[in-house]
């Protein structure tokens, strides 16, 4: 096959291959069912090395476009078809106003409530922060192998750093990433929920000031609170973190700590730029702020993103974290934090004092899942149904919520978020869908206490479970706008009766 490849271009040559087999694929040029070329005839044929090759045939795989099958290549999949009204642009606009408060969000109760919700059947589960539990990968055919090949590494203790195995795989994805690291950089952690907690519990103390996103990770700000932290809530815009007003509390605030989520952020979805991220860390160097960056759900991105705020930082200001729980499985817990500078070995012997290790067992699997291959081809399936699962959500959101609703439009992940009319009661919408076996996440939890109305909805569900959840959900938001549109006209005809009389 002659591609045509412009090798002076801005554009990298794994997406230029992309981009014309996509356009070959969706015009019908290369059929249904047909086999691309194989990795090696294609590298050959174009002169370009195999793994630019396998990413671009990777990016096709997440784009729904193409499959592979074991030992046999790349297939064309059944055409996919084309939602043509659907809107992929957000109008996520709220209002920008600072928050502070001494941390907050219901974290234990959201996440409880979830827990709860997904041991009941007929329950269409929108609140979780997991993917679905139906995605397997030869789970235990590798779990399997990974122990069978353990040996009497299972019955010893380990180093708290985690290990070296595990760190030197981590760090080869990492490099795909656009981040390099060295394996001794790396601290395996019982899933990013510890390593957040450590990474603030060394970084702060009581009463420091600590700017976040908001809204933001209600897991975050649990541990705020509990460590009673003094947190500035900087809002959000359709590009990320409002830098304007991060910069004007910098100065003003001298907060030890920025907690930020650049890739697919929680609750809203929103991957911030290349551009937004300099910017940020050139404050952050500027007023000697710590970041963390915690990017959970990064690699479940639809498309190439930037490289992290970590791959920039050459002053050690940045921690980066990230976790296997949410692509392979919740309940293995094994998550990471890359610290560079002389912080890294502090934060070992944190960790140390906290659970000496993380679980030999689930560190030997997901070592297997990274060095056998299954890791990236779970991944590709992954974002397939994910992205196709987002689009039938979208396609949901249009055809029955009323236009007063906007939700933001997320290149990845698992959730996108949908912000209300200030005047609606979001914790009554959110009871009735209950009792029609809908849960719903309340954006509540993800503020410094008073926000504005939102849901975040998690899209990893069957398309029949969407169509009827948000139908549900639809059907409620439209009763509330009417009920609220009478009590506001009534308030106004007492006001105007009141005028008359004096």
């Amino acid at each position: 096959m002659n591609i045509p490849l412009d090798r002076h271009s801005p554009t990298p040559i794994y997406l230029q291959i992309r981009n014309y087999l996509s356009r070959l694929i969706q015009s019908g040029k290369i059929p249904d069912g047909q086999k691309l070329p194989s990795i090696r005839v294609m590298s050959t044929s174009i002169q370009v090395n195999k793994l630019t090759v396998i990413e671009a045939y990777s990016l096709l795989e997440a784009d729904g476009l193409i499959h592979a099958r074991q030992g046999s290549g790349y297939f064309v999949n059944r055409t996919i078809t084309v939602l043509s009204n659907l809107t992929l642009r957000s109008t996520f606009a709220p209002s920008q106003e600072v928050i502070i408060s001494q941390g907050g969000g219901s974290f234990f109760e959201q996440y409880t409530a979830s827990i709860q919700a997904r041991r009941q059947q007929h329950i269409i589960e929108f609140s979780s922060g997991f993917p679905s539990s139906s995605i397997s990968d030869n789970l235990q055919r590798v779990a399997k192998r990974a122990l069978a090949n353990a040996g009497d590494i299972l019955f010893r203790e380990d180093f708290p750093q985690g290990q070296l195995m595990l760190r030197q795989l981590i760090a080869q994805m990492l490099v795909q990433q656009g981040l390099e690291v060295s394996p001794e950089e790396i601290i395996i952690t019982t899933g990013s929920q510890q390593a957040l907690s450590l990474a603030m519990q060394y970084y702060l103390q009581k009463d420091d000031w600590v700017i976040v996103e908001t809204p933001t990770y209600h897991g975050a700000l649990g541990i705020l609170e509990n460590l009673q932290a003094k947190v500035i809530g900087i809002p959000m815009t359709a590009e990320g973190m409002n830098l304007e007003l991060l910069e004007q509390y910098l100065k003003s605030h001298r907060p030890k700590l920025i907690y930020t989520i650049s890739t697919l952020h929680n609750p809203t979805g929103i991957t911030t730029s290349q551009t937004h991220r300099q910017d940020l860390l050139k404050l952050a160097q500027k007023y000697e702020c710590f970041i963390l960056e915690d990017n959970a759900y990064e690699e479940l991105k639809f498309q190439p993103v930037p490289p992290p705020i970590k791959a920039l930082d050459r002053h050690d200001l940045v921690t980066y974290i990230s976790t296997f729980s949410k692509t392979l499985m919740p309940g293995l817990r094994v998550g990471y934090m890359v610290v560079t500078g002389e912080h890294h070995q502090s934060l070992v012997k944190h960790k140390l004092l906290n659970d000496l290790h993380v679980s030999t067992v689930s560190q030997v699997i997901v070592s297997e899942f990274l060095a056998s291959g299954h890791y990236r081809r779970h991944l590709n399936r992954l974002r397939i149904n994910n992205l196709q699962s987002r689009n039938v959500m979208l396609q949901a959101l249009e055809s029955y919520f009323p236009e007063a609703i906007t939700w933001t439009i997320p290149k990845g992940g698992l959730f996108l978020w949908t912000h209300l009319p200030h005047y609606l009661p979001i914790q009554a919408i959110c009871s009735e869908a209950l009792s029609y076996n809908v849960l719903v996440a309340s954006g509540a939890a993800f503020f410094l206490g008073q926000g504005y109305p939102a849901m975040r909805l998690n899209f990893c569900q069957t398309p029949e479970d969407i169509e009827h959840g948000i139908k549900i959900l639809g059907r409620l938001i439209k009763k509330y706008l009417t009920k609220s549109f009478i009590s506001m006209s009534l308030s106004s005809q007492r006001v105007s009766v009141s005028s008359i009389h004096l």
